[in-house]
Formats: structure tokens, C-alpha cells, sequence
């Protein structure tokens, strides 16, 4: 004779549901001490209805736990209740050693204002935050050996602004050594543009001042540029260009010609290639609508824009103002007054050359859209991926967009 079930739930209530899942009935007794039961009968069916909510969310979850432990990706931490989640969680995520990585944990982050915001945000991760608050640079995000090397680390990583080189340059007329560079071998160069207004309400984008940067801060080109149309607006507020420096300016076609020959360096435009070639990297904030407005094709794949790099951009991946990256990576401020574009060469510059001198992985071959990457995670392998943990599947994934590292 079976004992009452209700008998048995007045007896188990005060055992923990979540401890374990089942438990003999034989071991439970009922008032009549001499009635057992030799069946096994889930805990859970007798003493659900009697537990607290935590407890019940805890037994509800004992089971996934394994499972889902098992599903979570190697890079952002994210857990799937399916392998197959997984893998096409990976397929689209491109994850890779070239994203900005948590010093602590090694959580991967798609953009270096993701991972302040693990560190540091409104809702960090609190371990890591309290590590970071005693051995982390603020600028880099690099986590240190100890607060002493943190002191040190950032008085190297935050830099100073150029003020007194951009007062003398103010001044400055047509400043052209692009003759002399033109003999060296390829390099990185910085450039930027100032814009006035035209048209009717002063609105029309177009270039009155242009700059040129080496990597070392020198100033290869600089020549205030006639406009192909009147100036309706000097915006004199944040440009400081009057009319007369624009009296016996460069015309554009002439400065349009003057940068394009430097830039490809003797290399015609169909025979720019990102390796082994003679053209130059150019760097700079924005530059589609500086190229637009000098007239100038030049190949993307030379071309590196802080506005555009991933790991530079907003969690929204839109672009960040290079006021803001200036103040936030390189710790000082740029475009306060009159803007200067030898300042901005030499912000983007310095952005430039931090992004490349990173330390990541080295690869072969370490874009996804390369050949030899197109079918990591391709739908015939399904079965294959689904049987590789989350670290192998991070072994074989690869970067959606190129990492300035690469340049080095």
C-alpha cells in the first residue's frame, strides 16, 4: 500500500529542492514509521509548490546550467541554450584576437567604448572595476602590474597638444616640401582640410585650408586654397581665415594635383596596393568628405580614418568627434577656439600610430573575407562546429575589418 502523497510533502518540505533532484521514497516516512516505499519519485513534483521563488528559479535552472555553461562564447561571455545558437552566434560576430580585450577578465569588446563601459561604465563589471580603478590606465585601458606602473604608464600615455606650432603656422602662407618627400619610400601621412561656406546661406562645404603631416609631427604641405566659388561664409569663429588668406591662395586644381602625385608617390592609381607598394597611408578624421571636397580619389584600402575604425567608433557604431577621441585617448584638448588642421593631423596621427602599435596575435591569413577564411563557418560544416567547444571556434574566427596592428 502506497502512503499518501500528501503525508510524504509534510514530511519533505524543510528539504532543500534545489540540493538535489531526486530522492528515494524508502527513506522518508510517513506517521505509520513501518510503510516504505522502494520507488524514486522527483522531489520536485512533492515540494515545488512549497518553496520560495529563488528556489524554484534555482531548480529550474539546474538542469540548463551544464548545458548552457557549455554554449557560451569564448569572446563576449554571451550564453546559448543551443550549440546552434552558438555557432551562428560566431558565424556573425567575427570575433577575434584584434578586438579591444578586458586586461582582467579577457572578455572580448567590439570597440574600445564598450570596454570602458565593462570597466568603468554605469553598470560595470565589479571585479573588474576595482582592479582597474588601482592598476588601469585611463587613456589605454591597459591594465598595469601595479598602481606605481599605472602613475608611470600614464604620464607616458597622456600626451600634450601643439599650441605654439599651430599659432606659427597660423601665419604661414604656402609651406610645400612634397618635391622632397616624394624620394623617400612609403610612409604615413595625416592630412586635413578646413572648411568656409558658400552658396546662398553659407552651407556649402569648401576647402580653404589644407595640411599635411608626417608620422613625426613635421609639416610636409600646408597652402591656403582658392575656392571654386565665392565665400559667403568665413566662419571665422572656428576657422580664423579671412579674406586676404585667401587673396593669393593655391587654386584647387593645383592643390588637388600637388596632393595626389605625393600620395600615390610615382605609383599609378590602378597599381595601389595596401603591401609592397609605393603610395602612402593616409590618416585622418572624416576623410570622405575631405577627399570630396579637394576633388581627390585615393584607394580605401590606404586610407585609415579614425571616424570609420571600428574600435574607435560609438557602442552605436557611430562615429566619434575627434574632440572627444583626442580628450578620451590622448588626454589633452584640440578645437577650443580657432581650429588649426595641423592640430587635427597630429591628433589623428597619434590615434594612428596607438591603434597600430598594439600587440595582438599574429596570423596568416587574418581577415574573414579573405579565401582561405570563407568557409570557417560555413553551413555545410554545421555538424562540425556543433561538435568543437566555444575555444576552438574562437581559434578559427576572424576580424570583419583590418586591424591597423597589420601595418606594423
Amino acid at each position: 500500500m502506497l502512503p499518501n502523497v500528501s503525508a510524504l510533502e509534510r514530511n519533505i518540505v524543510s528539504i532543500p529542492c534545489h540540493t538535489t533532484p531526486f530522492l528515494p521514497i524508502s527513506t522518508l516516512h510517513t506517521s505509520n514509521s513501518s510503510i516504505q516505499v522502494s520507488l524514486l519519485i522527483p522531489i520536485q513534483c512533492l515540494a515545488y509548490k512549497h518553496c520560495s521563488v529563488k528556489c524554484r528559479q534555482a531548480m529550474d535552472n539546474r538542469y540548463e546550467s551544464s548545458e548552457t555553461l557549455r554554449n557560451k562564447c569564448a569572446a563576449c561571455f554571451r550564453q546559448f541554450n543551443k550549440i546552434e545558437h552558438l555557432v551562428e552566434h560566431m558565424r556573425v560576430s567575427y570575433h577575434s584576437g584584434h578586438e579591444p580585450m578586458c586586461g582582467i577578465c579577457r572578455k572580448h569588446c567590439r570597440s574600445f567604448e564598450s570596454l570602458r563601459e565593462h570597466l568603468i561604465g554605469p553598470l560595470p563589471k565589479q571585479e573588474c572595476k576595482n582592479i582597474f580603478s588601482i592598476r588601469g590606465c585611463r587613456f589605454c585601458l591597459t591594465i598595469l602590474d601595479s598602481s606605481g606602473a599605472r602613475r608611470s604608464h600614464e604620464g607616458r600615455c597622456q600626451l600634450s597638444n601643439m599650441n605654439y606650432v599651430s599659432l606659427m603656422i597660423h601665419c604661414l602662407g604656402i609651406h610645400d616640401q612634397l618635391d622632397s618627400y616624394r624620394a623617400r619610400g612609403p610612409q604615413v601621412v595625416a592630412l586635413a582640410c578646413k572648411m568656409v561656406g558658400g552658396g546662398s546661406d553659407g552651407s556649402l562645404d569648401m576647402c580653404a585650408r589644407v595640411c599635411i603631416t608626417d608620422e613625426y609631427e613635421n609639416i610636409i604641405f600646408h597652402a591656403y586654397v582658392k575656392t571654386p566659388l565665392s565665400v559667403t561664409n568665413y566662419r571665422y569663429e572656428s576657422t580664423g581665415i579671412r579674406p586676404e588668406h585667401l587673396k593669393d591662395a593655391m587654386p584647387l586644381k593645383q592643390v588637388q594635383k600637388r596632393v595626389q602625385d605625393f600620395l600615390c608617390n610615382g605609383e599609378p592609381m590602378w597599381k595601389i596596393r595596401p603591401k609592397g607598394g609605393k603610395a602612402r597611408i593616409l590618416v585622418g578624421h572624416g576623410l570622405d568628405h575631405d577627399l570630396d571636397r579637394l576633388q581627390l580619389d585615393y584607394p580605401s584600402s590606404m586610407v585609415r580614418d579614425t571616424a570609420r575604425y571600428p574600435p574607435l567608433m560609438k557602442t552605436s557604431k557611430l562615429s566619434n568627434s575627434l574632440k572627444y577621441l583626442t580628450q578620451t585617448y590622448l588626454g589633452y584638448d584640440i578645437q577650443t577656439g580657432i581650429q588649426d588642421p595641423y592640430d587635427d593631423c597630429v591628433a589623428t596621427m597619434r590615434l594612428y600610430m596607438r591603434m597600430r602599435s598594439q600587440a595582438h596575435r599574429k596570423e596568416d591569413y587574418p581577415l574573414a573575407s579573405e579565401p582561405q577564411n570563407r568557409n570557417n563557418f560555413a553551413s555545410w560544416r554545421q555538424g562540425e562546429l556543433e561538435r568543437m567547444n566555444p575555444e576552438e571556434m574562437l581559434e578559427i574566427s576572424r576580424s570583419d575589418y583590418y586591424c591597423w596592428c597589420l601595418d606594423a
